[in-house]
């Protein structure tokens, strides 16, 4: 966090000279672990049987707060005897379908007759794919299903409840067996366990802090997961002190979720519709009109998107505007948009602040696939690689790509800065902030907003008078934002209040309980509306925190509703009472709200602030009103937060310890099942797999490399290599290997080495340091190698990138590459240039046995 989240880092530094612990697990020693009070190296790629090794603790300890589990998880809930957990299946959960590599999720659901899944599951097969295609996307835990009324065992005694079925699940993930999987001595992770267990519970809580790292793996969701349910069992969510922090940063990563940038979600995570099974708004709200909780609602969410979007051209009699929306026809994700470019060719291509050619896994491939298309528009502040990759590229030096040979016709746009624009970005608490403009943007530079408001203008202008059904959505697009004055540059803040939303008056909205479903109300994203509450920005507010009360609610806005803490209700017992002084939050007031009493607190509650704890849903009951008095999640159908998910994940109700698709070592955790059996494989050209242990030609790449960001330099290196100040700080790509490593491959400090896979070869400067760790992997000698990314050819500061190393295997939840641990092998010296580079990498392939079109694998 202190490397790559330095601002952010201040605020553990707070808590430590407060007391806090701090202990940072990673492979690498890093500023981070300098500062902390123990680190603990860790094999990359492990993090599940880390974390279930804790799990496995609390339950066994019996450290886990009673009280809070018993009352706000799903522990008590009974799973239909139809189920089969790992411990059954020799590391597969009921359900598997081995040939199309997908669970069905009917044999993991709760008992009762009431929570059958209706014919259309979240796991259907898309007919227009190879692939299945998600059915609610993101949103999928909710979709089309129901948890009413499940059999429950209070005693938490019942062999088929989650709480019997959690710790038979974790039962192996013993002490000894995270030695053998993680490379963590038992005393050190013991001493994990215990600082974690006395630092939660009624008195105190803990948190964890995750960098995107975490997700990049094929069972990425799901290390997530594991910490939730870590957090769960010991009463750390929706606790002051508590939660699980994703960190996110100037990139606005967080921002860029909530008003998405990803292919299969809408605004505030609504689910990007399906053309297959949602062809109209009834199909596509389905059986949410009588859903549990808040997304009982969604009709009305979408339904004021839609109104946002197309105006008064969204009427009841057109469905809103429905058939406007985009819809999904199979996989749509970066990987399979690059294959589509590599195999099919044509069409065109938008990178807005993005860098694939040096940035994303298998540079290779990405280039490729650039080096495939009609045109390609690139926004960026400097020549990035992925524009220039027609010329400059490495396959331009080894022969396997001509200049004269490529037909892409690139545009180039110069970008504005964070600094030469004006806007919102959201951090990791969801916290929005308005930045200010500082400075003109240069020469021709001009921001986003800028860009693609005149963009639409003139496609509108364009179409103006055409008849052709497929113009109206564009056509009938609301595009009015006022100009700045005296500028072409549209006002930002009309933006914002767009997306805040407004009522039948037209004013704005305030909290996203005003919306309604008949299209009187229009809202840009529903978990924003109230940022522009009473038509002042709230995300602009800068009231310092020593004029306000500890939450700080007149800094910035934070999404939903200003509330700084999401599920704050789970602060104090079913009663309303906070579980301690020491950590009270939020409290039920029978007093308060004119005598009829009121929750309270320095935040907002994340509760309707009217009910009671002894609220009872009635018979029937749908939406917020279905939720009772003492179910403080209440975006969950039954208000409960889940230690088990009977649906919304693609691999697994439980999360489950499997290996990297490329492993040089075998799962010690269930040895018949090496890597995720649900990931997604996207075999095909310039995306070559390597043999993992207990393949033949597994020796060939008998290390482990993981990627990581440095302080000093920023993502794909665009802001920062180009930097002279920046690029002295840190002059030149490197790969971090022990001393132990240095002397069994000759490596020399400040030297060369060459550093290959089954993709490509990189060099890098080796630095030789005790921060990287040999461990101890099930009784063998495991190295790991360490590689920053953020080289490529362009620059002040130029070297190889390191993801030209990785291959395209995906989470089959969310579609994101594995990055962080693959197999390779290093060598002393410089790499071969040329075609002898392909003839150096062609040669590792034919001693491991791997083919240029590589199959599927089971």
């Amino acid at each position: 966090m202190a490397e790559a989240h330095p601002v952010g880092f201040q605020w553990v530094m707070e808590a430590k000279r407060r007391g806090a612990t701090i202990i940072h697990v990673d492979p690498r020693f890093t500023r981070t672990s300098a500062l902390a009070d123990l680190h603990v190296p860790i094999r990359a790629g492990s993090d599940i049987a880390f974390l279930g090794g804790l799990i496995n603790h609390v339950l066994t300890t019996d450290s886990y707060f009673h009280e809070y589990v018993r009352a706000y998880t799903n522990a008590s809930t009974i799973i239909g005897e139809e189920f089969l957990d790992t411990e059954d299946l020799a590391g597969l959960f009921s359900g598997f379908d081995i040939e199309d590599r997908t669970y069905d999720f009917e044999s993991w659901q709760y008992e009762g007759h009431e929570n059958d899944l209706p014919d259309e599951s979240g796991s259907g097969a898309d007919e227009s794919d190879d692939e299945p295609t998600e059915v609610g996307g993101a949103a999928g835990a909710r979709a089309s299903a129901t948890t009413t009324d499940p059999n429950t065992d209070e005693t938490l005694q019942h062999p088929r409840c989650v709480f019997q079925i959690l710790k038979r699940h974790f039962s192996r993930y013993t002490p000894e067996m995270v030695e053998r999987t993680c490379g963590i001595a038992t005393e050190d992770f013991l001493r994990v366990a215990r600082a974690l267990t006395e630092n939660s519970g009624r008195e105190r809580t803990a948190a964890f802090c995750y960098a995107v790292g975490w997700t990049q793996h094929t069972v990425g969701v799901q290390y997530i997961r594991t910490a939730a349910i870590l957090q769960l069992l010991l009463g750390n969510i929706g606790r002051p002190g508590g939660g699980i922090m994703a960190l996110r940063g100037h990139a606005s990563i967080q921002g860029s979720t909530d008003i998405p940038t990803l292919y299969d979600l809408l605004p505030g995570y609504l689910p990007t519709p399906n053309a297959h099974h949602q062809p109209d708004l009834d199909s596509y709200i389905g059986t949410d009109d009588e859903a549990q909780g808040f997304w009982g609602h969604m009709r009305s969410y979408t339904v004021s998107l839609l109104k946002a979007w197309w105006g008064d051209a969204a009427t009841p009699e057109n469905d809103f505007a429905y058939d406007y929306m985009p819809k999904l026809t199979g996989k749509h994700d970066s990987t399979a948009t690059v294959q589509r470019q590599v195999n099919e060719g044509g069409g065109g291509y938008f990178l807005v602040g993005e860098n694939p050619a040096v940035g994303t896994a298998n540079g290779r491939m990405q280039r490729a696939g650039l080096a495939n298309l009609d045109w390609l528009v690139v926004r960026d502040l400097v020549m990035i690689e992925s524009a220039d990759f027609w010329k400059n590229g490495p396959e331009i030096e080894t022969g396997e790509m001509r200049t004269e040979d490529i037909g892409t016709e690139v545009f180039f746009f110069p970008a504005a800065n964070h600094v030469e624009k004006k806007g919102t970005f959201t951090n990791t608490q969801r916290l929005l902030q308005w930045r200010h403009q500082a400075v003109e943007p240069p020469g021709d530079a001009r921001s986003e907003l800028w860009f693609y408001y005149h963009l639409g203008r003139r496609l509108k202008e364009k179409l103006a008078d055409s008849t052709d059904p497929r113009d109206r959505p564009l056509l009938d697009l609301t595009w009015d934002y006022p100009m700045e004055h005296g500028t072409d540059e549209p006002d930002a803040e009309a933006v914002l209040a767009e997306i805040n939303g407004r009522g039948p008056d037209g004013e704005p909205l305030s909290a996203f309980t005003q919306l309604k479903p008949d299209g009187s109300t229009a809202c840009g994203c529903w978990i924003y509306c109230g940022v522009y509450a009473d038509g002042v920005n709230q995300a602009a507010r800068r009231r310092s925190r020593h004029e306000q009360g500890p939450v700080a609610p007149e800094w910035g806005w934070a999404w939903p509703a200003n509330r700084r803490i999401l599920y704050n209700r789970a602060s104090a017992d079913p009663e309303g009472r906070p579980w301690s002084e020491r950590k009270a939050y939020v409290r039920w007031d029978p007093e308060a709200g004119d005598g009829a009493g009121r929750w309270v607190s320095d935040d907002v509650p994340d509760f309707e602030a009217d009910k009671s704890p002894d609220y009872i849903p009635p018979d029937g009951a749908v939406g917020p009103e279905a939720i009772g008095g003492a179910q403080p999640f209440i975006m969950q159908d039954d208000g409960m937060g889940w230690l088990y998910a009977p649906r919304g994940l693609a691999d697994g109700p439980l999360p489950a310890h499997y290996e990297p698709p490329e492993s040089p070592v075998a799962n010690p955790i269930y040895p018949d099942r090496d890597a995720n059996p649900a990931r997604s494989i996207r075999p095909g050209r310039y995306n070559e797999t390597q043999p993992s242990h207990g393949d033949p030609g597994a020796d060939v790449f008998p290390f482990v490399f993981t990627t990581y960001r440095l302080t000093e330099h920023h993502t794909a290196g665009a802001m920062s290599r180009t930097l002279p100040y920046l690029s002295e700080l840190q002059p030149e790509f490197f790969c971090e290997v022990s001393p132990e490593l240095a002397r069994e491959r000759g490596l020399v400090n400040g030297g060369w080495a060459t550093i290959v896979t089954a993709r490509s070869a990189i060099e890098a400067r080796v630095l030789v340091t005790r921060r990287m760790t040999p461990l101890q992997i099930d009784g063998r000698t495991l190295h790991q190698i360490g590689l920053p990314y953020h080289w490529g050819g362009n620059g002040v500061s130029i070297g190889d990138p390191a993801n030209d190393l990785l291959p395209q295997q995906l989470d089959p939840n969310v579609s994101i590459p594995a990055t962080k641990a693959t197999s390779c092998d290093i060598v002393a010296g410089r790499r071969p240039r040329g075609p002898a580079l392909l003839e150096f990498v062609e040669e590792y392939r034919r001693r491991a046995g791997v083919t240029p079109e590589p199959g599927t694998e089971s």
